[in-house]
């Protein structure tokens, strides 16, 4: 019974040591002000770029768009002809799925163009 009593003691004291610890103004805590400032800075500065997956004959396409920008989606084929094109704007997630399934043989090219940056995906239909 006093192993239980001292140790809920022990418990105890360091729980309040540690809320009394986290509770103290920031200049207290040295060079973990440094350390939280850039953890906000990189969690602000994201590089948002498209992620693409792939099953079978179908193509999937994810772009985080922060800026809630303008975004043109275009696939051309293998002699440069536009065969699909959209433009989004004012969407936080552009999602697209591109079903190739009843495509002609080919190789196309997906082009995400945001505000910053042209990004492309080859898909090869046989």
């Amino acid at each position: 019974m006093k192993t239980i009593l001292k140790n809920s003691v022990a418990a105890a004291i360091l729980l309040s040591s540690t809320i009394s610890i986290a509770n103290a103004p920031e200049s207290s805590f040295g060079k973990k002000v440094n350390a939280k400032s850039e953890v906000e800075k990189n969690i602000i500065t994201i590089d948002a770029d498209p992620t693409f997956k792939r099953k079978g004959n179908k193509l999937f396409m994810n772009l985080l768009n922060l800026s809630k920008g303008k975004v043109t989606i275009k696939v051309y084929d293998s002699e440069g002809r536009v065969v699909f094109k959209e433009v989004v704007e004012g969407d936080i997630v552009v999602e697209k799925a591109f079903n190739f399934e009843n495509a002609y043989e080919d190789k196309y090219t997906v082009v995400i163009t945001d505000n910053k940056e042209t990004f492309k995906e080859s898909v090869l239909i046989k």
